[in-house]
C-alpha cells in the first residue's frame, strides 16, 4: 500500500524523471519524491537544444520542463549537481554527493539518460571540438555557431544523424560553412534507409552544406589548441574551424550495471533491461527514457527509444507502475525535426532490412508527402514532410497490422483511416 511513509527516488533530471515526479503527485501520491540531477539546470527538454535554442529563437527557460518554484510547490526535493554513484539493493539505499549522503528508497527509478558517444582519435581534446546533449552544450555551440557565421567560419560535422543535420541547418542560418562527414552512404541511413535519406542529402545541398560519405574521421588537427582539420580515413583534409561529433548517444548504464541489474544486449541497443512495465529485474527498480529497453508486442522485439516522446510517456508510466496500477508501455516510437522550411514526423519502427517496399503519397519533389515502410502489405512506420495532422491516423494504420492496398495507401485522395479493417 503507497502512503505518507514511503519515499520514491528519481535518479536523472531530464524530461523521463521530471514527468515521473510530476505524475506521481498527479495521481495522489502523498510519501516523499526525491529527484537527483547531475546537472545544475533545473530539469529540461532537449529537442530545444538542437532546434529554437540553437537558433537563437527560445530562451533556456522556454526548455524547462517546470518553472524552478514548481518542485517546491509540489513537494519535490529537487538535489542538482550531485551525482548518485551507488545502489545498495539489499538495503534499498542510494548514494550521492561528496558527503556520501545515503537515502532509503521504498521504490527507485532510474532515468539516466544517454550520453554523446566520444570521437576516438587523436585531437578530440582540442577546444573546438563539441559534443551536443546538455544545455551547457547548446550554450557554447551556439556561441560558437554565432562567431562561425561573422567570421565565414567553417564547422566539420561527424555523423549524419538527426542532431548532425539539425545543428548543420542551425550553422547555415548562422552563414557558418558546413561539412558533413558520414560513413553511410546517406543521412539517417540507418533510420530511413537510401530511399528517403537522399532528400536530406538535396536538402542540405541546396542550403550549401558539403557531404563527404563513406568516410570517417580520424584525426582532428589543431595548432596551439585551436582546431585547423579534421583528416579521413579515405586521405582527405578538410580545413575546419571547429569539429563537433554528432555520431549518436549511449545509454548511462554503470550505475545499473555495478547494481548487479540486467542489461539488454548491443543487439537491442543496450540500456537496462525492463519488462512490459518498465519494471527491471529488481521488482522495486524501474527504468525510463533514453536509458531502458523494453519489450513492444507490436514489433516482436525490445526497443530502446532516444526520442523526446519516448522520455515524456515513459517517465509517467514507470511512475504509475510504482504505484502499483496496471500499466503496459507499448507507445509507437515517434519523432520529429525541423530543418530549414522542412518540418516532419515519423512514427513506427522499420530499421533496414525489416521492410520490402517504401510507398510514397503524395509530392516528395515539393517534399510534401507521406512516406510509409511496408512489408508484406503491412506499415511498420510512417513519416509525414510538411503534410500536418496526420500522426493519429498514421499510428492507427500501423497498430493494426492491416494488410492494405499500396496504390490505395499512395493516393492522396483515399483517407488513412479507409484502409483501416
Amino acid at each position: 500500500m503507497v502512503d505518507a511513509d514511503q519515499t520514491f527516488v528519481i535518479v536523472g533530471g531530464g524530461l523521463a524523471g521530471a514527468k515521473a515526479a510530476e505524475t506521481l503527485r498527479a495521481e495522489g501520491f502523498s510519501g516523499r519524491v526525491i529527484l537527483i540531477c547531475d546537472e545544475r539546470d533545473h530539469p529540461y527538454e532537449r529537442p530545444p537544444l538542437s532546434k529554437g535554442f540553437l537558433l537563437g529563437k527560445e530562451t533556456r527557460d522556454k526548455a524547462l520542463v517546470h518553472e524552478p518554484a514548481w518542485y517546491a510547490q509540489n513537494d519535490i526535493e529537487l538535489h542538482l549537481g550531485q551525482t548518485v554513484d551507488a545502489i545498495d539493493r539489499a538495503a534499498k539505499t542510494v548514494h550521492y554527493g561528496d558527503d556520501g549522503t545515503y537515502i532509503r528508497y521504498d521504490k527507485l527509478l532510474l532515468a539516466t539518460g544517454a550520453e554523446p558517444r566520444r570521437l576516438d582519435v587523436p585531437g578530440t581534446g582540442l577546444a573546438g571540438v563539441h559534443h551536443l546533449r546538455r544545455l551547457a552544450h547548446a550554450e557554447r555551440l551556439r556561441n560558437v555557431l554565432t562567431h562561425l557565421g561573422r567570421d565565414n567560419g567553417h564547422l566539420v560535422i561527424a555523423g549524419a544523424g538527426w542532431i548532425g543535420l539539425e545543428v548543420a541547418a542551425a550553422a547555415r542560418s548562422y552563414g557558418a560553412e558546413v561539412t558533413v562527414v558520414e560513413q553511410a552512404p546517406t543521412p539517417l541511413y540507418g533510420v530511413l534507409g537510401p530511399e528517403l535519406g537522399q532528400l536530406f542529402t538535396e536538402l542540405h545541398r541546396e542550403r550549401g552544406v558539403r557531404f563527404h560519405f563513406g568516410a570517417r574521421i580520424t584525426e582532428i588537427v589543431g595548432q596551439d589548441g585551436m582546431v585547423l582539420a579534421a583528416r579521413t580515413d579515405d586521405g582527405e583534409e578538410h580545413p575546419c574551424h571547429d569539429v563537433l561529433a554528432a555520431i549518436g548517444a549511449a545509454p548511462r548504464v554503470a550505475l545499473a550495471e555495478a547494481a548487479g541489474l540486467e542489461l539488454a544486449d548491443a543487439a537491442h541497443g543496450g540500456g537496462i533491461a525492463v519488462d512490459e512495465r518498465l519494471r527491471t529485474c529488481d521488482p522495486d527498480i524501474y527504468a525510463a527514457g533514453d536509458v531502458a529497453c523494453f519489450p513492444h508486442a507490436l514489433f516482436g522485439t525490445r526497443l530502446r527509444v532516444e526520442h523526446w516522446a519516448n522520455a515524456l510517456n515513459g517517465g509517467p508510466a514507470a511512475a504509475r507502475a510504482m504505484l502499483g496500477r496496471d500499466v503496459v508501455h507499448d507507445r509507437l516510437p515517434y519523432f520529429f525535426s525541423d530543418q530549414y522550411d522542412l518540418g516532419m514526423e515519423y512514427s513506427g519502427w522499420a530499421p533496414p532490412g525489416s521492410y520490402d517496399q517504401v510507398v510514397i503519397r503524395g509530392d516528395a519533389g515539393k517534399r510534401e508527402f507521406l512516406a510509409f515502410w511496408v512489408k508484406e502489405g503491412r506499415v511498420l512506420a510512417g513519416m509525414n514532410v510538411n503534410v500536418w495532422d496526420v500522426t493519429d491516423p498514421v499510428q492507427r494504420l500501423i497498430r493494426s497490422r492491416a494488410q492494405v492496398d499500396t496504390e490505395a495507401l499512395a493516393d492522396p485522395h483515399v483517407p488513412l483511416d479507409s484502409l483501416l479493417p
